[in-house]
């Protein structure tokens, strides 16, 4: 029997060594796969399984506590050392024991630990269902049983949504219901939730192949490693712990004891005008306006006004056709027998709906008025005097002409002047004196006029109708006159004629005498010409905008025409040639359009800002351009700045109609309808970092206004400080 009991209680315990050693397993895998376990350490770990096992009420019978760890340690050494533990610090067990019999587990702060050690976030409502906290506000209690209230969210589906197609890290964030809080996934746990949809470990570094290992030995034990009996005090709570916990406790009661303070969870407010002066301009009661308070009735609400407040017939249709807005009185005043015949007011709920309007919707906020010396805001400009030359006074008027004169052109040398009028004559004068030196009728009113800039040549182009005439006036050096007819009569036709959109014609008898030499006949009416720099090329605008013949370029020594444009876009006012290099200038009603003549194509889209473009002016640098406008406005390009206008002028007060710049001085002028000519000083430098200073210096008066039309055209002396100006009144004028 003896035999039987041994081999039996040898069998029990090989069996509970292998349940041991199954544990041990457990846990070996799970500490990162440790091939070698200390002994000591291998029956400490199984004992704190077999606690971990047992359920809270085998754990606790009478005082609701957990074993903690060192009670358990306690057990596997009293039946050596004995219960040493007793004189533990108070503090600490009361500390560590109210936590663990609070009842719910508490998110304490965690330790310094490791930065891979994950911080408990754990909420305090225990292992319970969450859709008991659903409809509450509060998510658990904390040790001094006040509610621990769920974070805010106040996010529809639409805020849902939004943050769904902002938020670039939407797809990595989950929501926690246990703590009520979105959190964001890390790298390392995207990576694990990966893996595990892939059915993969969990753990990058395990190798599911890798050859098992032989952890115990194959060879049955004679004797059981142990065999004695478990301690009574392993299945009832310490008696000790019971007595600490119930003198603590004692002391808690009679108030010898203070437990932790519970800290203060009410918000505190901030006053930001706690320390403002109230006196200040700035003060808190300062800002406050009150809303504005009904007007008290008068004489003419009355149902009997006296007879002065009352609309005649007139005044009545005058009252009827204002707006609302401009009326002194929202209503008719009207007289009646007696109170009681006054009838109810009809727009009674539109008046209260309004009144309520301006109680809530009026803005009413105090503007602090700035204190600014009037001389602040203007500009830092040079003296006029400073500026000079330019021109001040009229010396000359050039009365002849018998119709307002439209355009003006002066010869390259300054001592000849030309001018084209509605009266169909072109009359050539002398700038000096004055003096008529020649007059030839046209066939109908002239509208431009040019020079040839060509020192070299004498002619002039002038269009009418849909004409255009270049003349040799015989002014000026005789071997000039001489070597352009020679010029003009050396051309030898080409032996295939090709069609062209301009038919030239020599001229002969008569015309020739009176300095015809080239017509130009085209399609339609001829507004502008413009001479090329080197004074052999010639652009005439015809402004139509339903053909693509608005813009065409003529070589007079060649005799041949061209359209630069197979589709025009927009009306074309004016154009003008670049002085310097190949560029055409193409104004259309509200864009200045830069092409380049080589590479034949568009470089440059100037965006003027104004309403209609009436006239157009380079620099002789080439770089900045002016343009005027029907709506009162001059323009100022700086074509390496911007394609917008660098200064917008408003100094007429009328249409402009022409622009002019000098060639050496730096000033350019504008005309209007309003007869005066401004002058400004405009200083372009060679340094490409300061912008043009832009001066108005003199404002020049003389031109009659007829037909609401003042000045027509300007143009400058090319070698003096002088203006020219023809006007409507028929006259041009000489400022110097």
């Amino acid at each position: 029997m003896r035999t039987v009991n041994l081999e039996s209680q040898k069998n029990g315990t090989m069996s509970k060594a292998k349940e041991k050693s199954a544990k041990k397993r457990v846990v070996e895998e799970d500490d990162d796969q440790l091939p070698i376990f200390d002994k000591d350490v291998t029956e400490k770990k199984a004992g704190e399984e077999d606690d971990a096992d047992l359920s809270d009420s085998e754990e606790s019978v009478f005082s609701g506590l957990e074993d903690s760890e060192s009670d358990s340690h306690d057990e596997e050494e009293d039946a050596e050392e004995g219960d040493d533990e007793e004189d533990d610090d108070d503090a600490v067990i009361l500390d560590e024991i109210l936590t663990k019999s609070s009842g719910v587990e508490t998110a304490t702060e965690p330790p310094a630990t490791d930065k891979n050690t994950p911080t408990d976030i754990r909420n305090t409502v225990g292992n319970i269902p969450m859709e008991w906290y659903q409809d509450y506000p509060h998510i658990g209690y904390n040790l001094d049983g006040k509610k621990i209230f769920k974070p805010i969210r106040n996010k529809d589906e639409l805020d849902e949504f939004l943050d769904k197609m902002e938020n670039p890290d939407y797809w990595r964030t989950v929501h926690d219901k246990t703590t009520a809080s979105d959190i964001r996934l890390s790298d390392e746990q995207v990576d694990l939730v990966h893996r595990l949809q892939k059915g993969q470990f969990g753990d990058v570094n395990f190798n599911e192949y890798e050859p098992s290992v032989d952890f115990f030995t194959n060879e049955v034990m004679i004797h059981p490693v142990t065999n004695r009996p478990q301690d009574k005090r392993s299945f009832i709570p310490s008696l000790i712990e019971k007595e600490k916990v119930s003198k603590l406790v004692h002391a808690i009661k009679m108030g010898w004891i203070k437990p932790r303070k519970p800290k203060e969870t009410t918000p505190q407010y901030y006053d930001l005008w706690a320390k403002e002066d109230p006196n200040a301009i700035l003060g808190r009661h300062k800002m406050h306006v009150p809303a504005p308070k009904m007007r008290l009735p008068g004489h003419e609400e009355s149902y009997n006004p006296p007879p002065e407040y009352l609309l005649t017939e007139e005044e009545r249709m005058a009252w009827e056709q204002q707006d609302a807005e401009d009326r002194k009185l929202p209503f008719l005043p009207q007289k009646h027998s007696c109170l009681r015949a006054v009838p109810a007011f009809s727009r009674f709920i539109h008046e209260r709906f309004e009144r309520c309007l301006d109680l809530y919707l009026c803005p009413r906020q105090r503007k602090m008025r700035v204190n600014v010396n009037p001389e602040d805001l203007i500009p830092k400009l040079p003296k006029p005097k400073d500026l000079q030359p330019f021109p001040t006074t009229m010396s000359l008027v050039y009365i002849g002409h018998s119709s307002l004169v439209r355009s003006i052109s002066a010869s390259p040398t300054g001592q000849w002047l030309v001018s084209g009028s509605d009266d169909c004559t072109v009359r050539f004068w002398e700038v000096n004196t004055g003096r008529c030196m020649k007059t030839l009728e046209v066939g109908g009113a002239v509208k431009s006029v040019a020079w040839n800039p060509n020192p070299a040549v004498c002619l002039v182009a002038v269009c009418f109708e849909s004409t255009v005439l270049l003349l040799n006036p015989g002014l000026g050096d005789r071997l000039v006159v001489s070597s352009t007819d020679q010029l003009i009569t050396s051309y030898e036709p080409p032996e295939e004629d090709k069609e062209q959109a301009v038919t030239w014609a020599l001229s002969e008898g008569p015309e020739h005498d009176n300095g015809h030499r080239l017509t130009l006949t085209h399609p339609k009416a001829v507004k502008q010409v413009v001479w090329h720099g080197k004074g052999d090329y010639l652009a005439s605008v015809m402004p139509d905008n339903s053909s693509n013949l608005q813009v065409l370029i003529h070589q007079v020594s060649k005799r041949r025409t061209q359209n630069p444009f197979r589709k025009n876009k927009g009306l074309v006012q004016c154009v003008s040639f670049h002085p310097l290099r190949p560029y055409f200038f193409v104004a259309t009603q509200r864009y200045v359009r830069v092409y380049n003549l080589i590479k034949q194509e568009l470089t440059k889209k100037l965006m003027t800002n104004c309403k209609w473009i009436s006239s157009m002016a380079i620099h002789p640098g080439g770089d900045n351009l002016i343009c005027g406008s029907y709506d009162c406005r001059l323009a100022w390009f700086d074509l390496d700045l911007s394609t917008k206008p660098y200064k917008m002028l408003r100094h007429h007060k009328k249409a402009l109609r022409g622009v002019a710049y000098h060639k050496h001085y730096p000033l350019f002028a504008s005309g209007a309808d309003d007869g005066s000519v401004i002058i400004c000083h405009g200083m372009v430098y060679n340094d490409l970092l300061q912008n043009p200073l832009i001066v108005p210096v003199k404002v020049l008066k003389g031109h009659q206004i007829t037909h609401d039309l003042g000045v027509l055209d300007v143009t400058f002396h090319p070698t003096q400080p002088w203006v020219f100006s023809s006007g409507a009144d028929a006259t041009i004028r000489l400022f110097t």
